[in-house]
């Protein structure tokens, strides 16, 4: 692997977060500080930390990136449960999103577990 660019993993949260930014244009413009930022937010730092690991010399420092995401995608899922929950986005979209970020979680976890058996 020549670059984080190559991590499958990362090539999938930028997707989620390219999904994120397109179910989150139709929240109601008062949320635009609120929910839909954090929304935003969250799917942002996923990629962005496994990005930041990958740039660090050491396993330890990938690991507490690739945890740091993890957090992050769980504040996703959390949100998007709000949003679905005073109807921000609908059942369909709520699903496919979850189905999403369960995909990036089992990736993220496994991805972890190589890489501390590494050590």
């Amino acid at each position: 692997m020549s670059n984080f660019r190559n991590l499958l993993i990362w090539q999938k949260a930028m997707a989620l977060v390219t999904r994120i930014y397109t179910a989150t244009g139709s929240f109601p413009k008062e949320e635009m500080f609120g929910l839909t930022s954090q929304i935003r937010r969250c799917g942002v730092s996923i990629p962005s930390n496994i990005a930041e690991g990958y740039g660090r010399s050491a396993n330890a420092e990938m690991i507490r990136f690739l945890n740091i995401a993890t957090g992050s995608l769980f504040e996703l899922q959390t949100q998007l449960e709000i949003a679905y929950n005073v109807s921000y986005i609908s059942e369909e979209i709520f699903n496919n999103l979850i189905q999403d970020t369960r995909e990036l979680e089992i990736m993220l976890v496994s991805f972890t577990n190589k890489i501390k058996q590494r050590n």
